[in-house]
């Protein structure tokens, strides 16, 4: 008899996880709360919220759940596995504890400094003048103005100087746009160079990396406007060198790792460093303690292993004894979204053209649902869709080819995904 999984969140990211555990024998259903309607075709939704703790364990009760596979930011910080491995559930995801890593920025910070991690110096605030006055001491300076906790991946805002950090200090301070987030901010200094996305399967002691991604996080061609959740990603990162890898497994996954067991909170599951590499080798910008996305969905198509399999080892701690292999071939994913996000947009437009896309391209949903009409616009991030191929620039021209075939009203996306 196969296990039962539960998956939390509404993304894309989820309903790639889904469709890659459908794929294993050892799962013999997926149930996706709240989930969307594309997780419909591939597992059980559940009408229960990220954050309702509560309501999340008398599902997996009620549904006979016994493996909880965390993707998503909100439930751990809110204590889901502790919760769950309590009532006797096997989790892939971190404790509480073990999330601080991702909920709180400031915490991380120290982190990192206590344990010789890389990263670029930082002061944090909870006084708006105090932080305003630290920012006037710069003196024009860049930097970067980090809410603290979680803010669904916007709360990071880069300033060219004072002017733009006094700004996106009254946005996260006075207006509160990240809300309970922006209680404490980071002034950082602003790194240069380019980014890359590094996840590795962890089990407390071990990790296993994955495949290096990049993603896009601006809204507009050539990184210009708002920042987004994430509007597409490819696999693997051009500009990442065997020695850059081995590095960061060595001088990055594998000290965190140390540095959570020695402070009590060992970190199993999804491990994602975003990374800024510069002239003199990479620095961590921040922690994710979860499948970023929209890497996961790149990440999926590339994955060769049992994904059940491996996680459910590393839940385990015997993330030791599974091989995981990946396919060679590159691959490429476009977000299409909601004109007017990440700001302001529309719902409720009917999505047409998805049976006509290629049986080797997938196409992951987010802000998707179903009604009377079919399946209807539900977010800013409405699909994903992904191709792979013999490379990038192949890759790239399959996925933009079916992207071309799906319509509805306000449809937008990036041109420029897999170029840079």
């Amino acid at each position: 008899m196969g296990s039962k999984v539960l998956l939390v969140g509404m993304g894309a990211r989820e309903h790639a996880v889904a469709w890659k555990l459908r794929q294993s024998p050892r799962v013999d259903e997926v149930f996706i709360a709240p989930g969307n309607a594309g997780t419909a075709l591939v597992g059980t939704n559940i009408p229960v919220q990220p954050k309702d703790i509560d309501g999340l364990a008398k599902a997996a009760k009620a549904h006979g759940i016994d493996f909880y596979l965390a993707t998503m930011d909100d439930p751990q910080p809110l204590g889901l596995v502790d919760r769950l491995t309590a009532e006797g559930i096997l989790c892939y995801g971190p404790t509480r504890a073990a999330a601080r890593l991702e909920s709180s920025k400031e915490w991380s910070k120290e982190f990192m400094v206590r344990h010789g991690i890389r990263t670029a110096a930082a002061r944090s605030f909870t006084d708006y003048r105090e932080a305003c006055a630290y920012v006037e001491s710069l003196n024009d300076r860049p930097c970067v103005v980090k809410s603290s906790g979680l803010a669904a991946g916007k709360g990071v805002i880069v300033c060219n100087g004072t002017r733009d950090a006094l700004e996106a200090l009254d946005i996260a301070m006075v207006r509160r746009d990240f809300g309970s987030a922006g209680d404490t901010v980071l002034i950082e200094q602003r790194l240069y160079g380019w980014e890359t996305s590094s996840h590795a399967f962890c089990d407390g002691k071990t990790a296993a990396m994955m495949p290096f991604s990049t993603d896009y996080k601006r809204a507009q061609d050539g990184d210009k406007g708002l920042n987004t959740g994430g509007m597409g990603a490819y696999s693997p990162s051009k500009l990442v060198t065997k020695e850059m890898a081995e590095e960061v497994r060595r001088e990055v996954v594998e000290r965190t790792l140390a540095g959570m067991a020695a402070e009590g909170a060992p970190f199993s599951g999804t491990l994602f460093p975003g990374l800024m590499v510069s002239a003199d080798g990479a620095y961590v910008l921040e922690y994710n303690a979860r499948f970023g996305d929209p890497e996961t969905q790149a990440l999926m198509m590339r994955l060769e292993s049992d994904l059940f399999e491996v996680c459910h080892a590393a839940a385990q701690q015997r993330l030791h004894e599974v091989e995981v292999r990946w396919k060679a071939e590159p691959a490429v994913g476009v977000v299409m979204c909601s004109a007017g996000y990440p700001a302001t947009y529309k719902l409720g437009y009917v999505i047409r053209g998805l049976d006509t896309v290629d049986p080797d391209v997938q196409v992951f949903h987010a802000g998707t649902k179903n009604d009377e009409r079919g399946i209807v616009t539900n977010g800013g991030r409405v699909l994903t869709v992904v191709a792979t191929g013999p490379t990038i620039e192949d890759a790239r021209a399959k996925a933009y080819d079916n992207v071309r075939r799906i319509e509805y009203t306000d449809a937008y996306y990036r041109k420029d995904v897999g170029l840079v």
